[in-house]
């Protein structure tokens, strides 16, 4: 077993090494410069669509705009924001914190694009339902369906690694550490909670994480803005720390300012997944008019999973001065930060995060799983029951295990899955630029509707 760790450790190094992360950034990069920066144009407009309560009921899709964020923000919502940044920290100082907001800007972008041209070419599947994400505009789009079938292998086995007994480990660790749990109940209570969410697919999955995602990480914002306005005098600097050890001002943890750059990067995009290709699979569900709409909603949830939830972590360890001692680890740095300024009460505020956040990525990931699962059998719809009851039960096992090779065999699959999904971003970014244009125009429309009074003239839904 430790023979294939090391293995599935070097593999999944050389497959996130710097290659990756540079075509990962740059298609970031390349669609904001494509776009104009639709990501400071629109965001205003993008938060209006997250955040009203109207939209076409007669619009293709299963679920509302919202749900299928929320089902995005479930996925991606989960350890990375809490260990993944203490990792970063660890690894390359402070100062990896700024790298991770830089690839946050930028993946916006990239989120943008996946989920504009997963609504464009989604389908109807064999049970009525909304069925989309690269997999399908890999195939239709650019016509390389063995682009499509790879993506949705690595998606498949990804989605028992690193969105299932990854995290039911995370929450049995979190609840034994936090309130002397056993592995075991854990395991069970968790695999018979998500089973009553999972069985009932994809409108059951967004209308829980409609209701769950947004307290979760309120809960999580509140305690990081109770710190940081309590001791307010210590924010500044600990921005300052931040920017300084960015650029190699100061000296910092792991050496140079490659390490710097690298780790930032890469703990950022693990956060919010923009270029995995993973969240358009949850966009393709919503009910929406055009392409467009949707994928400046989806735009958001990198404003919300890496540039306020991920920060409030990144900023309450780098105030409090933890990430400076030997003795504490990266596993319970976070617990540690939250330690000083709450006490032992910290310990529970982490503990309380890890379990809503990494249970959320359970559900998000099940849904992300089955349809790969699903393109890869298109003819036997029945078989989804078997992969969903299959996807419970290894909860159980995950929580109940050691997972240092799931770890690695997840990045791995990860990465693997990255792949053609930038490539059908790249090749499709003309597509991607019309749709938007498209958009535009009917933005504009709505707004002279709204002055003159009269309905604007509705839109083709695809």
């Amino acid at each position: 077993m430790d023979a294939l760790s090391n293995i599935l450790d070097k593999l999944s190094g050389f497959i996130w090494g710097p290659p990756l992360l540079i075509l990962l950034v740059g298609t970031g990069i390349f669609l904001t410069f494509r776009l104009a920066f639709i990501q400071l144009r629109l965001l205003p407009y993008s938060l209006k669509q997250v955040f009203s309560r109207k939209h076409d009921k007669r619009a293709a899709g299963d679920i509302s705009q919202f749900q299928a964020l929320m089902t995005a923000m479930a996925a991606t919502v989960g350890v990375g924001n809490i260990v993944g940044v203490a990792t970063a920290i660890s690894l390359g100082g402070p100062g990896a914190v700024f790298w991770m907001w830089l690839a946050g800007f930028f993946g916006m972008a990239t989120k943008y694009g996946e989920a504009i041209l997963a609504v464009k070419y989604r389908t109807t599947d064999a049970n009525g339902q909304m069925a989309g994400g690269p997999m399908y505009y890999l195939e239709h789009g650019l016509k390389a369906r063995w682009l499509g079938v790879l993506f949705a292998l690595f998606g498949t086995f990804a989605a028992f690694g690193i969105g299932n007994g990854t995290q039911s480990k995370a929450v049995a660790d979190a609840v034994k550490m936090t309130f002397n749990v056993p592995y075991w109940v854990t395991g069970l209570v968790l695999m018979a909670v998500a089973a009553l969410v999972i069985l009932g697919g994809i409108k059951s999955i967004g209308r829980v994480t409609a209701f769950f995602v947004p307290i979760m990480a309120l809960f999580y914002f509140i305690a990081g803005a109770i710190v940081m306005i309590t001791n307010f005098s210590l924010v500044p600097d600990a921005f300052a720390t931040i920017f300084s050890h960015a650029f190699g001002i100061e000296s910092v943890t792991g050496g140079a300012i490659g390490a710097v750059i690298r780790f930032g990067i890469a703990r950022g995009l693990f956060s919010n997944e923009a270029g995995l290709g993973s969240a358009p699979i949850a966009a393709a569900a919503a009910r929406t008019d055009m392409p467009g709409r949707q994928a400046l909603v989806s735009m958001t949830q990198v404003l919300f999973d890496t540039l306020i939830i991920c920060s409030i972590t990144a900023v309450t360890i780098v105030m409090s001065g933890v990430w400076q001692d030997e003795g504490v680890s990266t596993g319970t740095m976070t617990a540690a930060a939250f330690g000083t300024f709450f006490g032992d009460a910290g310990q529970y505020i982490v503990g309380i995060g890890i379990i809503f956040f990494a249970a959320s990525t359970i559900f998000g990931w099940a849904y992300y799983g089955e349809k790969c699962f699903q393109y890869l059998f298109p003819k036997n719809p029945r078989l989804l029951i078997y992969y969903r009851l299959f996807f419970v039960v290894v909860i159980y096992f995950g929580a109940t295990a050691t997972l240092d090779v799931v770890w690695a065999f997840s990045d791995v699959m990860n990465g693997l899955m990255a792949i053609p999904n930038l490539i059908g971003l790249l090749g499709l970014s003309g597509v991607i630029v019309a749709e938007t244009k498209r958009f535009r125009v009917k933005i504009e429309e709505e707004k002279e509707a709204a002055r003159n009074g009269t309905a604007p003239a509705a839109g083709p839904a695809e």
